[in-house]
């Protein structure tokens, strides 16, 4: 996962319980452009890591779609990173790649899925308009 061109403007991690203390096992962060925020991760480790890596997972995300709700974030874009059932889970749905705002395109990354406080009601006239 590549660290954003900007400074995030929100990151998460996961930590496990290990012999030698805490150890950071997932991580998720976010950009921001004016009330879209675009994710990159979740990354969780199965190595020596959490029974459940997609939890793990969940849990990053739900924190993360709290905090963005926090910053005035109306959508959530991320990269599906083969966790569909992750997103779907959280209310995100399949959008075309033309609705990320032209500061967040050009990522690394095919497919996009977006969030707006769980509802699939959209119209992408919002995305030409802004």
């Amino acid at each position: 996962m590549p660290w954003p061109a900007a400074p995030p403007a929100l990151a998460w991690g996961a930590y496990a319980a290990g012999a030698r203390g805490e150890r950071l096992v997932g991580a998720l962060a976010g950009e921001q452009h004016r009330g879209d925020v675009l994710l990159h991760g979740p990354v969780v480790s199965a190595h020596e890591g959490p029974d459940d890596p997609l939890e793990v997972a969940a849990q990053l995300v739900a924190a993360t779609l709290d905090h963005a709700g926090a910053l005035g974030a109306t959508t959530v874009f991320a990269r599906p990173l083969g966790l569909d059932r992750v997103w779907v889970r959280f209310g995100f749905i399949p959008v075309p790649e033309v609705t990320l705002p032209a500061p967040l395109a050009g990522r690394v990354g095919v497919g996009l899925y977006a969030w707006r406080g769980g509802s699939a009601l959209w119209t992408l006239r919002e995305a030409v308009e802004n």
